[in-house]
């Protein structure tokens, strides 16, 4: 990190970037230069992504270089800046760049993301949530796996923030998922349901044959299946930028069958204890062996975002 970023109050915190709490509220009388000037102005970038559209020419509030990606042009506060600078990787991605896989996890001081019976409400704090909203907005699509499925039945909207909800993606091999579970059945986005062959006709039959991707599952990796045939069946349809918001096992296999680009792992003040394990990469013999990829940090409440470039490692 470079100098440290002014805080909440006119505090400084060295070696973080402090982001807002919370969205600030849409209201006549707000300021430029703070969050709520600047998100629009990255939901116009990723629509400007889907579309295929380039880059607009001139000085702008954003303003494109093909050697730099975007920068922030003008005089923002401190929050902005730094929401910035943590999104900046995902918003350069556009043209041949634009496919993508981008991680994200919070987890326990100890490791954890939910305690020994299943309870993860709510292992991260508030500012930890909007900017889970925040990537799903940016992104194409949301992936989850069948265990965060079954355990959270979470809806995987942009409802925290102003943007679309992305197309939501359940892996869920063996088809464990309920039928009735949200993401199949309120209707707010679309749903794809990724599973083994065996249980294609089934799924098919729930859900329709638009909605479902049959990827058999792999020998070579004891019987999961083969992210990156995962990701090139979701980008033949369309969907270049990819979000995966969990579990810790599916987030743990994109890591370790290295197709995960970007992780945004936050770490919550907080021991839990023998609970639901959460980022479990392959064990390293030596030291100089261990995955250790370039980190930023940034401050999310009293949560700590670590931003790691895996394509670097």
């Amino acid at each position: 990190m470079g100098a440290a970023a002014g805080g909440r109050g006119g505090k400084t915190i060295t070696g973080v970037r402090l982001l807002s709490a919370l969205p600030a509220p849409s209201l006549p009388s707000a300021a430029p230069g703070d969050v709520a000037a600047l998100w629009p102005l990255c939901l116009a970038i990723a629509e400007r992504r889907r579309r295929g559209e380039a880059a607009p020419d001139g000085p702008a509030p954003l303003a494109w270089s093909d050697g730099h990606g975007y920068a922030l042009q003008g005089d923002w506060d401190a929050p902005a800046q730094a929401l910035f600078a943590l999104l900046k990787p995902l918003l350069d991605r556009r043209g041949a760049h634009a496919r993508w896989v981008i991680g994200q996890l919070g987890q326990s001081l100890d490791g954890c993301i939910a305690t020994h019976n299943g309870d993860s409400c709510f292992v991260n704090g508030p500012e930890g949530l909007v900017h889970v909203h925040r990537l799903r907005a940016l992104c194409d699509a949301v992936i989850v796996g069948a265990g965060t499925a079954c355990l959270d039945n979470p809806q995987l909207t942009t409802r925290r923030v102003e943007g679309p909800h992305p197309t939501r993606v359940v892996i869920d091999p063996g088809l464990r998922v309920p039928a009735d579970a949200r993401v199949f059945t309120d209707g707010q986005s679309p749903t794809l349901l990724v599973c083994a062959p065996e249980h294609r006709a089934r799924a098919e039959a729930r859900l329709g044959t638009r909605q479902v991707i049959a990827v058999p599952r792999s020998a070579a990796l004891d019987g999961q299946l083969p992210l990156a045939s995962v990701v090139d069946a979701l980008r033949a349809r369309g969907l270049d930028l990819l979000f995966v918001e969990g579990g810790g096992v599916t987030l743990s296999q994109f890591v370790r069958q290295d197709c995960l680009d970007r992780l945004h792992l936050i770490v919550a003040p907080v021991m839990i204890g023998a609970g639901h394990p959460g980022l479990q990469v392959r064990r390293s013999n030596a030291m100089c062996e261990a995955l250790r990829p370039p980190a930023r940090t940034f401050a999310l409440g009293g949560d700590l975002l670590w931003d790691l470039d895996l394509r670097a490692a």
